[in-house]
C-alpha cells in the first residue's frame, strides 16, 4: 500500500512478477495472454511466482480471449482452474461473466464464487462490457465480490474517469472500485485525484529485446498481427517505482 493507495500490477511471467514487487506493487494479478486482456495462467507459472514473491498473487480465471459469454464446458474449465489455483497458493481470484444481453451472469457468478471461497474475488473488466454499469455494480455488491476492475466502460481509465468516480461514489465502500486500463505515469495523478480510488491497476511494461542471436525473419509463431518473437514485454521496475512514487505524493 503506497501510503493509502494499493498498486496492483498485472503480469504474465516470473520476471515481471519479481520486477513488480521490487518496484513497490502491493498485489500481483497473474495472467497469461495479456495481449488478449489476460487469460488463465499455467499452474507452473503460479507455483514459481509464489516461490519468488511475497505480495499477494491474484489469479485470472478466464479460459479464452474474446467475450465473456461462456459455454457449459468453458464453465467446467473455469471451475477446475479455480480449484487448482487455490491448491497452488493463489491469494485471490479474478473472473467475470456476462449474459448475452450484457448483464452480470448472476447464476454463473454464484457458482464460481462458491468454488473460489474463502479467497477474495475481483470481477474483472468484463464489467466494461455491461449494458448498465450502475445496475451491474449493485449486482456485484449483492453477490459479494470484494472489488471490481474497470476503465469506466471506456477505452481507458482516463477516458472513463467520470463514470469511475460515479461508481466509487455509489459503492460507498461496499465494494472496491479499481481503475485500470491505460494507466501510465502521465495520467495516474489525474485518475487517482479524479476517482477517489484507493487502489489502481496497471501493467507498467517496457519492451526488452530477445537474447536470440540467430533470428529467422520469415517465420512468425502467431497471427500476422502478433508481437515479434524477438521482443518481450515485461514489467519495468523503474516504471512501477515511478507510479508508486506518484501515488505516494498525491496524499
Amino acid at each position: 500500500m503506497a501510503d493509502g493507495f494499493l498498486m496492483e500490477v498485472c503480469v504474465d511471467s516470473v520476471e515481471s512478477a519479481v520486477n513488480a514487487e521490487r518496484g513497490g506493487a502491493g498485489r500481483i494479478e497473474l495472467c497469461a495472454g495479456l495481449i488478449e486482456g489476460g487469460t488463465t495462467p499455467s499452474m507452473g507459472l503460479l507455483q514459481v511466482v509464489k516461490q519468488c514473491v511475497r505480495v499477494p498473487v491474484f489469479v485470472m480465471i478466464r479460459p479464452r480471449g474474446g467475450d465473456f459469454l461462456y459455454s457449459d464446458r468453458e464453465v467446467d474449465v473455469m471451475k477446475a482452474d479455480a480449484r487448482l489455483a487455490k491448491l497452488h497458493g493463489a491469494d485471490g481470484l479474478v473472473f467475470g461473466a456476462l449474459t448475452e444481453d450484457g448483464r452480470i451472469d448472476t447464476e454463473l457468478c454464484m457458482a464460481l464464487l462458491a468454488v473460489c471461497r474463502p479467497l477474495p474475488v475481483t470481477f474483472h473488466r468484463a464489467f466494461d462490457m455491461v449494458h448498465d454499469p450502475m445496475v451491474a455494480l449493485e449486482t456485484l455488491i449483492s453477490l459479494g465480490f470484494e472489488r471490481v476492475l474497470t476503465s469506466g466502460c471506456d477505452s481507458s481509465a482516463l477516458e472513463g474517469l467520470p463514470l469511475i468516480k460515479r461508481l466509487a461514489e455509489q459503492a460507498k465502500g461496499r465494494i472496491v472500485v479499481v481503475p485500470g486500463g491505460g494507466i501510465t505515469e502521465r495520467n495516474l495523478q489525474r485518475i487517482l485525484e479524479g476517482s477517489s480510488a484507493s487502489e489502481f491497476h496497471c501493467s507498467a511494461r517496457s519492451a526488452r529485446d530477445s537474447g536470440m542471436k540467430f533470428r529467422n525473419p520469415h517465420v512468425a509463431m502467431g497471427a500476422s498481427l502478433s508481437a515479434s518473437e524477438y521482443s518481450v514485454k515485461v514489467a519495468d521496475v523503474a516504471k512501477v517505482r515511478t507510479l508508486n512514487a506518484i501515488a505516494k505524493n498525491i496524499l
